[in-house]
This record gives structure tokens, sequence and C-alpha cells, in this order.
């Protein structure tokens, strides 16, 4: 009886959230919210970070900041992946809230963790600048990579260039022609300075 009970509020949960979604696309923007927030209460992550949204933007709410802020984190306690992106580079760039780069590190690797590329990608250049973290360039060069693997378009354009950095020249190659493949030019010519280093 408990398990039909629970169900019955989940499935109550995600059909209140559907059409607060749907809502929201009609323009009908206070009534998005009214329903949003009922289910953000009612724990439904991916209606704390749409009520965090609206509230940074004031959208079917009055803008408040710390509203905004405060569903987000809720959000990203859960390690939701898009709260704790979102919350990552907030810290990073000081946007919404004071810069915090050991903060901004945390949420974005456990992002990363759970799959989100654009996380591993900003934690990588994180490493490889020493910010907030201590600079490993072999930790970014792994991110990267991974990043890259998934389909990062940044990722993917200097993962071979950093692979040049650590004088990893196979693995460099290898990314090198995928970039040339891409039609950058400048992986050619780096192709070619390898070939080059080769036979001296």
């Amino acid at each position: 009886m408990k398990i039909l009970l629970v169900l019955a509020a989940i499935i109550s949960l995600y059909a209140s959230t559907q059409e607060a979604l749907q809502a929201y696309k009609n323009q009908e923007y206070k009534k998005a919210f009214r329903l949003y927030i009922e289910s953000a209460k009612r724990g439904d992550i991916a209606a704390q970070n749409a009520v965090s949204y609206l509230y940074f933007n004031g959208i079917g709410t009055q803008k408040s900041q710390q509203k905004g802020l405060k569903w987000l984190q809720m959000a990203a306690e859960s390690s939701d992946k898009r709260a704790c992106f979102d919350l990552g580079m907030m810290y990073l760039s000081g946007v919404n809230i004071k810069k915090d780069l050991p903060k901004a590190a945390k949420y974005l690797q456990i992002a990363s963790e759970k799959g989100n590329s654009d996380a591993t990608y900003n934690l990588a250049l994180m490493y490889y600048n020493g910010d907030g973290v201590k600079q490993d360039l072999n930790k970014a060069t792994s991110l990267l990579e991974k990043a890259a693997k998934s389909g990062h378009i940044a990722a993917k354009h200097n993962i071979g260039r950093v692979y040049m950095q650590i004088l990893n020249f196979k693995k460099a190659k290898q990314w090198l022609r995928e970039n040339v493949k891409d039609g950058d030019l400048e992986a050619a010519d780096l192709l070619k300075e390898i070939e080059a280093a080769k036979k001296e």
C-alpha cells in the first residue's frame, strides 16, 4: 500500500511539473511559477532548478537573487548535475554570488562526475591555470580528453595542443588529425611541426 502511495505522489509531482512547463511555454508565467514552486517544495529537483531560474530572472515572480540562490543550492545539495554546474559557474565567475574558486571546483567536479561535459571542460581549465586548485597539467589533460571524447567542441579543439605542451606527441597527433578533419588549419601546421621535430 505504501509503495502505491509513493508512486501516486511521484506521478502527481511529474504531472504538476509538466503542467508548469506548459504554462511557461504558453507565457503564463505566474501560473508556471506557482506550479513550479509547489513541486519544488515537495522536493522535485527539476522544479527547484526552474524556480531558481525564475527568481534570478524575475519571471512570474519578483526578481530575487537571494531566493534564486537558495533554490539552486537546494538542487545542488541533491548532486543534480545541472544545478551543480550552474552553481559552480556562478562561483567561478562571481555572477549572482561572491566569487569562490575552491567552491567552483567542488561543484564542477560533482557535475563532471555526473556527465556534464561543460563542467568537465571548465574544471580542466581550472587545473590548467591553477585557479582554485593546485595546477596540474596531467589532470587538466585527462579532463580535457574526457570532455573531448563526449563531443565537447572547445575541448576537442584544445586537447591536442595541451598534449603537445606535455610532450605526448602520439596523443597530440591523434587529436590534431581530428582537428584537421574539422577544418582547423592551425592544427595542420602543428602536425607539420611535430613531424619536423621528429626528423631533427
